[in-house]
């Protein structure tokens, strides 16, 4: 076994988007905050109406993956086929923008603490023109392990302690994403495996962790994305109670040219999506359907 370590420290900035949602971007802050696949991480986390009310308005996608984890609150997802789904507390949104779609992201809610991630991974070339597809998962889909060291939820790919194992519902695609929220005990010590050629960072938002290979010891603070060291395992240390994300996927290898939310390979295809979208033909043969859960 060959344990990962801190390669580098992406700090979480704070910013807004959509229409004045205020979030904290740790990925995907510029072209060099990257994780191939991953294109960006947001986390975005208020109490405070203000900071979230007016959502995420419609607007397009093409050539790539959204997933949206909802901690707290609620949110209604909107396409332009006129489907809808609720994203409650605990619910998890994985949507394949594919050659394109429209879609809108408001909030239900106009008081109370509206707290989750939204997360963008990359498609490859053979990939981003395929049909739109998403799927709304609900909490009570989503598995949880109850551990010695606290518990996981599984979203996607397959946790794996080497004593004990759990799929989660996204499974089989390209990528062959791993997607774990972890709560850590005060004062414990968990070691996961992880497919040793996948891309893999940890963030956690409640609390600091330490990752260690053994020999050394690194401290990733709070909203701080820590991108891994290649290897097939992963131990994380906790001095007091937290929750942190463990995100790893199989990287693509293909040229990366992104213009706002289009992301394909080259700049001849995005203009060619800002045609498409100015000409009312970015969706065009794209019927959104449904990805398939694993049982």
């Amino acid at each position: 076994m060959t344990a990962r370590n801190v390669q580098r420290l992406i700090p979480a900035i704070a910013t807004s988007d959509g229409a004045g949602v205020s979030i904290r971007r740790s990925l995907g802050q510029n072209q060099h905050t990257r994780l191939d696949p991953f294109l960006m991480l947001d986390f975005f986390g208020s109490d405070k109406a203000d900071d979230y009310i007016k959502g995420f308005p419609a607007h397009p996608h093409r050539g790539f993956e959204t997933v949206t984890y909802m901690l707290e609150g609620h949110m209604l997802h909107q396409d332009h086929l006129g489907n809808k789904g609720h994203l409650k507390s605990g619910g998890v949104q994985w949507m394949t923008a594919g050659r394109g779609i429209i879609h809108s992201e408001m909030p239900q809610q106009e008081h109370g603490l509206m707290q989750g991630f939204q997360l963008w991974l990359n498609l490859p070339a053979s990939e981003k023109m395929k049909p739109a597809a998403y799927v709304d998962i609900a909490p009570e889909h989503i598995p949880q392990l109850q551990l010695a060291q606290g518990s996981v939820k599984v979203i996607a790919g397959v946790f794996d302690t080497g004593a004990e194992k759990l799929g989660g519902p996204i499974q089989g695609l390209s990528t062959d994403p791993q997607y774990y929220d972890i709560a850590l005990n005060a004062g414990q010590s968990l070691t996961l495996q992880l497919p040793a050629t996948h891309s893999a960072l940890v963030y956690p938002y409640r609390a600091a962790v330490q990752v260690t290979d053994g020999t050394a010891v690194r401290q990733v603070p709070e909203h701080h994305a820590a991108v891994l060291t290649q290897g097939n395992s992963l131990t994380l240390q906790s001095e007091q109670p937290c929750r942190l994300l463990v995100l790893a996927a199989a990287a693509i290898g293909e040229p990366i040219v992104q213009y706002g939310p289009f992301v394909m390979n080259s700049v001849a295809e995005i203009e060619q999506a800002i045609s498409d979208y100015q000409q009312g033909k970015l969706t065009d043969n794209t019927a959104a359907g449904s990805i398939a859960l694993a049982q």
